[in-house]
C-alpha cells in the first residue's frame, strides 16, 4: 500500500473578513450572529436590473496576497458567471473568475515552499480567482447526512472570496497541514482575513491514488479535519484498489462526527458549469504602478519574521517557525520580550512549553485566552526574584490563562509565596526524616532515596519549598545523621 502513489491538490476558499462591504455591493460584510436573510439587497440576491460593482479594496487584498505567494499578477481581470442549480445562490451562477476562453483570474503560477523534516517542498500555486461566496446551508435537526430539511441563510451570499488552486503536488496529509499552517499564517500577517472566525477558511481537498479517479472532499472547515479527511480517503482508495475495485470521479463531504467521507455527488466537469463572460462587469486593469504601491505597503510575513525571531532575539529555527506559524502567537511574543528583556530564549520556552500546552489542554484558542503578555512577563520576573518557584510558576500558569488574575494575585490568593527560610525548611525535612526513617538510613547510601526525602519536603509545602535550600538541608540532615548528631 505504501507504494501507491497519491497526489492532492487544495482549493482553499478564503473569505476577505477585513472588508467592510460585500465583493459587489454594499451590504455588510459582517453577517455572522445577525438574523437570517437580514444582510441582503437586490444585487446579492441577483435580481432583475441589479447591477455589480466590484469593492476596489478586494483587487488590493488580492494582489497582495499574490505577491506574498510568488504568483505572476495578470494585467488584465475579467470577471465570469459559472452556472449552476443550487439553492445557496439564488440568481444560479456564481460571479467568478476562469483561466480559459479568453478570461484571466487575478493571479498565476505561483509557490509556497515548506520546510518539512527532511526536505524543503514547493508547493506550486495555479491560480488565485476572486469571487463571491454563496449562502449558507443550514442543517437545523442534523447534518448534511441526517436532517430531513435544509434551510437557506443569504447572509453570507456575495462576501469577498479567494479561492487560491494548487497544483497536485502535496503528497501527504502531514504536507497538506503545513501548506494550510503557513498559508494561513500569511494570510494573518497581511491582515486580510481573521482565520479563526467560522467558515473563514474552508478547502476542498482533490486526490486520486495510483492514477485513479479524482475525488474531491468538499468544504473541510478546520486544518485538523483537513489531515483526517485525507488520511481517511487515502486508506479507502487503497484499500479499494488493492481489492481491484476501480475508484470513480466523485464529490464527497467529510463528516467530522463519525471521521469518514460519504459520497454526495457524481464529480462536475467544468463544462457543466458553462462559464461565459460576466457581461455587467467590465474588464480590470492593473498597472504595474499599483502593484509596485501594493508592493510597497506589504508587512513583514512569517518567513521575514522567522529570520527576525532568529536574529534579533537569538532563538532557534524550531522556536521562531512554532512563533511565526501563528501571527497572534508572534505578536503574543513580541509584547512578552518588550515587558521582560532579559531572556527572550526563556520566554519564548514558556509560551512553546508550557502556554501552548495548557491552551491545547483546555480546549481554548489564543482569542479567549484571559492571560496577556504582561501576565506572562510578570510571571517571570516573580521567579527570577526568588518570590516563586519553577514549580509554583508552572501551578499559576494555567489559572492566569483561564482567570485573567495576574500571577500575583493568584499567588496571594493561594498563599503560594516560596519558602527559603532555612530554618523553616530545617524543621519541614526533621518531620519528614522521621516519618520515613527508613528512606532517611537509605539516603546514606542511595541517591535515589535522596530524591524521595526531597520529593516529600515538597509534597508537604506544595511545591512551596526553595529547591536549592531544601537540597542543602536534607545533605546536612543525612550527614549529621551519618555522624550520629540525629536521632530519629
Amino acid at each position: 500500500m505504501e507504494k501507491l502513489k497519491v497526489k492532492i491538490g487544495l482549493e482553499v476558499h478564503v473569505q476577505l473578513t477585513k472588508l467592510k462591504t460585500k465583493l459587489f455591493c454594499s451590504c455588510p460584510s459582517d453577517y455572522r450572529g445577525k438574523p437570517p436573510n437580514t444582510y441582503v439587497c437586490p444585487v446579492c440576491l441577483g435580481l432583475p436590473g441589479s447591477l455589480p460593482k466590484v469593492n476596489s479594496k478586494a483587487i488590493e487584498y488580492a494582489v497582495m496576497v499574490a505577491l506574498a505567494l510568488n504568483c505572476k499578477i495578470n494585467r488584465k481581470v475579467m470577471f465570469f458567471r459559472k452556472h449552476y442549480f443550487y439553492p445557496d445562490m439564488t440568481k444560479n451562477f456564481q460571479i467568478t473568475q476562469y483561466d480559459r476562453a479568453g478570461g484571466a483570474p487575478i493571479a498565476v503560477n505561483g509557490y509556497l515552499k515548506l520546510s518539512t523534516s527532511d526536505k524543503e517542498k514547493v508547493v506550486r500555486i495555479r491560480r488565485i480567482n476572486i469571487e463571491e461566496d454563496p449562502g449558507k446551508l443550514v442543517y437545523p435537526t442534523g447534518s448534511i447526512i441526517t436532517s430531513p430539511y435544509t434551510l437557506v441563510d443569504y447572509n453570507r451570499a456575495g462576501i469577498a472570496l479567494l479561492e487560491i488552486v494548487t497544483e497536485p503536488d502535496i503528497e501527504t496529509p502531514a504536507e497538506a497541514r503545513l501548506f494550510l499552517q503557513k498559508l494561513r499564517s500569511i494570510l494573518e500577517h497581511l491582515d486580510v482575513c481573521d482565520c479563526g472566525l467560522e467558515g473563514a477558511v474552508r478547502t476542498d481537498a482533490n486526490i486520486s491514488v495510483a492514477g485513479g479517479g479524482r475525488v474531491e472532499i468538499k468544504n473541510i472547515g478546520s486544518i485538523k479535519d483537513v489531515e483526517k479527511a485525507l488520511m481517511y480517503e487515502i486508506l479507502r482508495q487503497k484499500e479499494a484498489l488493492l481489492k481491484g475495485l476501480s475508484i470513480r470521479s466523485e464529490t464527497r463531504h467529510w463528516d467530522d462526527v463519525r471521521k469518514v467521507t460519504v459520497p454526495l455527488r457524481v464529480k462536475e466537469e467544468e463544462q457543466d458549469y458553462r462559464y461565459f463572460p460576466e457581461a455587467d462587469i467590465p474588464p480590470i486593469i492593473i498597472t504595474e504602478e499599483f502593484i509596485e504601491k501594493i508592493a510597497k505597503q506589504m508587512p513583514e510575513l512569517p518567513d521575514e519574521r522567522l529570520k527576525r525571531f532568529q536574529r534579533e532575539y537569538g532563538l532557534p529555527y524550531y522556536d521562531s517557525s512554532v512563533l511565526v506559524s501563528n501571527k497572534k502567537l508572534a505578536d503574543f511574543f513580541e509584547e512578552t520580550v518588550k515587558l521582560y528583556k532579559r531572556n527572550p530564549k526563556k520566554v519564548a520556552n514558556v509560551i512553546i512549553n508550557d502556554f501552548l500546552r495548557w491552551i491545547h489542554e483546555k480546549g481554548l484558542e489564543l482569542d479567549n485566552v484571559k492571560a496577556k503578555p504582561k501576565d506572562i512577563a510578570e510571571l517571570l520576573k516573580l521567579l527570577d526574584n526568588g518570590i516563586i518557584s519553577i514549580k509554583i510558576a508552572k501551578t499559576v500558569l494555567p489559572e492566569i490563562i483561564v482567570s485573567g488574575k495576574s500571577p500575583s494575585q493568584v499567588v496571594k490568593e493561594r498563599k503560594l509565596l516560596k519558602i527559603s527560610d532555612k530554618q523553616i525548611i530545617r524543621q519541614i525535612a526533621l518531620k519528614i526524616f522521621r516519618e520515613h526513617k527508613k528512606a532517611a538510613f537509605d539516603a546514606l547510601k542511595d541517591k535515589k532515596a535522596i530524591n524521595y526525602l526531597i520529593g516529600q519536603i515538597m509534597k508537604y509545602t506544595k511545591g512551596r519549598a526553595d529547591p536549592a535550600v531544601t537540597g542543602k538541608v536534607v545533605k546536612e540532615l543525612l550527614t549529621d545523621l551519618k555522624e550520629g548528631k540525629l536521632k530519629l
